[in-house]
């Protein structure tokens, strides 16, 4: 018997398609942007077949939003981190749950 479900993988092709012609009229580096986004979704394409949602677009932004925020959270690490070796070289500011005091 064959599949009765796409796969995921089809799915997120199919979505990219139905996009195509928004993503034409972007410009350049927004293209670029628009397909790193996509690529974000295929992250986690066993969590959204697991899911299978009635709405399959609903699992391809929630695993944008995911490695959106996962990379904001890398950047807010490094920016403490930067910001306590200036503070330990003597540069008076100060951090209180992620604001420069200076």
């Amino acid at each position: 018997m064959g599949r009765t479900l796409p796969t995921f993988t089809r799915i997120i092709d199919s979505e990219i398609e139905s996009w195509s012609k928004y993503k034409r009229g972007l410009r350049k580096e927004d293209q670029e942007i628009f397909d790193d986004l996509f690529r974000a979704a295929r992250i986690h394409l066993a969590e959204n077949f697991y899911a299978m949602r009635t709405i399959p677009f609903e699992s391809i932004i929630i695993s944008m939003l995911i490695e959106q925020r996962k990379l904001i959270k890398q950047l807010q690490d490094r920016m403490e981190k930067t910001e306590r070796i200036e503070l330990v070289a003597g540069n008076s500011i100060d951090i209180v749950d992620g604001v420069i005091n200076r």
